[in-house]
C-alpha cells in the first residue's frame, strides 16, 4: 500500500542561483512539479509516495527518475516519451522570495500521457489519489487525467486537488476554469491559494468562498495565505491560523510542501474526512503551515522538503508571524 499516488507534471525548475563573472545570471538545475513536490513531502515525513507521470527520453528525465529514487518516491508509474522532451520551467524571484515562471512547454513530455500509460494497478493500492489542473493543461494528459479520476472514485481512494492556476500553461482563462471546475467534482480535499479562490468561486472574501465549494461535495478545503497563514473549513466548523515566522528565501514549493504535510496526516487519519471536527483539521493546518514556512527557507523544491522533527522544532520553537 501507498499513503499517497499522484498524478501529474515531473520537470525541471531552472532556479536563479547567483550570477556568471561576466554578470550573467546563472540558474541552477532543480526537480520540480507540483504533485511530485507533494510526494517529496509526503516521503520526507515518513510516508510512502508513487508517481504517475511522463517525461522525456532526454537527460533531464533520467535525472528526475533518479530523483524519485533518492526521495523514496516509487517511479514505477513513470513514462517515457521518445518524442517530445522534458518540461521546463525558469522560476524568477523579487527581493521577497515570490517567484514568477516561464514555461518551456509546448509541449512537454508530462502533456502526452495518455490514458494507456496510466498504472492502475498504483491506484488500487493507494490510500490517497492526488492530483492537480495541469494535467488537464492538453491532450492526451486530459483525459488520462479524467479517466484515473473515474477510477480512484470508484475504488473509494480519498482524492486530493490542488488547482494550482498558471495561466501562462492555458489557452485562455476560459478553459482553465472549465477544467479546473471539472476537478471540483472529484476532490474530497482541495487547497487553493487565494487567487484561485477568487478565480474559481468569483468571491474574494475566503469565508464565501470556501463554503462554496463544500456546496459543490468538497470535504476540507485549506486556502493558503501565503504571510497570513491559512483558512481551513469542514462541514462542522472553520477557522485561521497565522503562520512561522521563519526567513523567507524562496517559496517556490512552499505550498506543495504545505499540501503534503496534510495529506501525509489525512492519510493516516481512521475517521470519516466528512465528520472531521475542526480542532482536529486546526492541527493538521498548523503542522502544515509549519512545514510550508521551512520549506520557503531554502532554496529548490523537492529537497527543501523538512522532516517531522524540523517541523515540531519549529512548531515549538518559532514565534508566529503577525497578521498585517
Amino acid at each position: 500500500m501507498f499513503d499517497v499516488v499522484a498524478l501529474g507534471e515531473l520537470l525541471i525548475d531552472f532556479t536563479p542561483a547567483g550570477t556568471s563573472e561576466t554578470g550573467n545570471i546563472l540558474f541552477e538545475r532543480n526537480p520540480g512539479g507540483a504533485p511530485a513536490n507533494v510526494l517529496a513531502a509526503v516521503t520526507k515525513l515518513g510516508g510512502t509516495g508513487a508517481l504517475i507521470g511522463k517525461v522525456g527520453c532526454d537527460p533531464f528525465g533520467f535525472f528526475l527518475r533518479d530523483v524519485l529514487d533518492k526521495h523514496g518516491i516509487d517511479g514505477h508509474g513513470l513514462r517515457f516519451s521518445h518524442n517530445v522532451p522534458t518540461t521546463l520551467a525558469f522560476v524568477q524571484l523579487n527581493e521577497h522570495g515570490d517567484r514568477s515562471f516561464s514555461f518551456y512547454r509546448k509541449p512537454g513530455a508530462d502533456t502526452t500521457l495518455a490514458p494507456e500509460d496510466l498504472d492502475f494497478g498504483l491506484i488500487d493500492s493507494a490510500k490517497v489519489f492526488h492530483f492537480g489542473s495541469l494535467s488537464m493543461t492538453d491532450e492526451p494528459a486530459r483525459s488520462a487525467t479524467r479517466t484515473a479520476l473515474e477510477y480512484a472514485r470508484e475504488k473509494g481512494k480519498i482524492i486530493t486537488y490542488d488547482p494550482n492556476w498558471r495561466p501562462a500553461l492555458w489557452m485562455n482563462d476560459e478553459q482553465a476554469k472549465e477544467n479546473m471546475l471539472f476537478g471540483l467534482q472529484y476532490a474530497d480535499v482541495l487547497k487553493v491559494s487565494e487567487e484561485e479562490l477568487a478565480f474559481l468561486t468569483g468571491k474574494d472574501d475566503v469565508d464565501a468562498g470556501s463554503r462554496q465549494f463544500l456546496e459543490c461535495g468538497v470535504k476540507i478545503v485549506v486556502v493558503t495565505l501565503g504571510p497570513k497563514g491559512c483558512y481551513y473549513r469542514c462541514a462542522k466548523g472553520s477557522g485561521s491560523l497565522s503562520t512561522y515566522d521563519t526567513k523567507v528565501t524562496d517559496t517556490t514549493g512552499a505550498g506543495d510542501c504545505f499540501f503534503g504535510a496534510m495529506i501525509c496526516q489525512l492519510s493516516r487519519y481512521e475517521g470519516a474526512l466528512a465528520a472531521i471536527l475542526p480542532e482536529e483539521l486546526a492541527k493538521m493546518a498548523d503542522f502544515a503551515n509549519a512545514a510550508g514556512a521551512l520549506c520557503a527557507t531554502k532554496k529548490g523544491t523537492l529537497s527543501a522538503m523538512p522532516t517531522e522533527e524540523d517541523i515540531r522544532r519549529c512548531m515549538s520553537d518559532t514565534p508566529l508571524l503577525k497578521p498585517v
